[in-house]
């Protein structure tokens, strides 16, 4: 599991809401950030110096961003509003999610396959899929990046995806 905190609970569309002000989420935007410079030589953001800007700015971003951590069967850890709205999704779910289980069983095999490759390349700038929300909803995902997050050490911690871009099926 990650170390990201577990959420305080909020008012809105969906009950619980994330805690962009503490220091493991700060840091967590600012790795998101700067591992999608390293791998892609752009920014998806400005990178501000106050990390508190950056975790903002990213929650409230008008495009999704999701990431998981490392584990065997990675567990997803972070998703913007904009991911937490098409996924259908409370952040105290979302972060309890394996990320598998955001593409239907039989786009699973494709999705590990892309994991793998992302691993190996440090990152892809162009997936496409079928993913599927918590209510079964299935959505078409186009021109996703997706790109390794690097630790304070150098290491892979985790993977990260980017897109603007889907429509129901």
């Amino acid at each position: 599991m990650s170390d990201l905190p577990v959420p305080a609970t909020g008012n809105g569309p969906r009950a619980i809401i994330p805690p962009w002000d503490t220091s493991a989420l700060r840091r967590h935007a600012r790795r998101l950030l700067e591992s999608h410079r390293r791998w892609t030589g752009r920014d998806l953001l400005p990178l501000s110096s106050d990390d508190g800007v950056n975790a903002a700015t990213l929650a409230e971003a008008p495009f999704v961003v999701v990431s998981h951590g490392s584990e065997v069967d990675p567990v997803l850890d972070y998703g913007n509003d904009a991911a937490l709205g098409l996924w259908e999704m409370s952040w105290s779910d979302f972060v309890r999610t394996p990320s598998r289980f955001t593409a239907e069983a039989p786009d699973r095999t494709e999705r590990a396959r892309l994991l793998e490759q992302v691993t190996r390349h440090g990152f892809i700038g162009d997936y496409s899929g079928i993913r599927v929300t918590r209510t079964g909803r299935r959505f078409r995902i186009a021109l996703a990046t997706v790109w390794n997050l690097v630790g304070d050490d150098g290491a892979v911690v985790g993977q990260a995806a980017t897109f603007d871009r889907w429509e129901f099926l």
